[in-house]
């Protein structure tokens, strides 16, 4: 599993001319699954991501996660974060996760992130979708499973 995090000052995506969610300061995670996730991947994933510590304190240093900050998450699926581009220029996606099992998974990682953290928007999985932001930095971090 990899999500890439975005912090934010406000963040929002679109479907259709329609915008279906909206945050302020916080993070926009895009989350992309692969074949071998599990529940249990995306449980280590979530607890990695809330305590990150990536905002400012009075200091100037990061030192202060989500929850010190009243952070709130828009949580976005992206199977394109699977994208293998070592051969040719046509990028391939066999390492993305089904899309049945992606979406439950994504699913998931929403209902864990909504026990933790107040306010949480999502996108339409599997939809065309725009994306806005405001990056704050900017700071983008990267998570992915192997590496944890």
């Amino acid at each position: 599993m990899r999500f890439l995090i975005q912090r934010v000052r406000e963040a929002s995506v679109n479907v259709n001319g329609c915008v279906i969610g909206r945050i302020e300061k916080g993070f926009l995670v895009l989350v992309g699954v692969n074949q071998t996730d599990t529940v249990r991947t995306a449980e280590k994933m979530v607890k990695k991501m809330i305590g990150l510590r990536i905002f400012e304190d009075e200091n100037g240093k990061t030192n202060l996660d989500l929850h010190s900050v009243k952070g709130q998450l828009l949580i976005v699926s992206q199977f394109t974060l699977y994208a293998d581009c070592r051969k040719g220029n046509r990028p391939s996606f066999i390492r993305a996760g089904e899309p049945q099992k992606a979406k439950a998974l994504y699913e998931y990682v929403i209902e864990l992130c909504q026990k933790e953290i107040p306010v949480v928007q999502q996108g339409s999985f599997g939809a065309d979708m725009k994306i806005s932001l405001v990056n704050d930095g900017p700071f983008t971090v990267i998570l992915d499973s192997d590496e944890l």
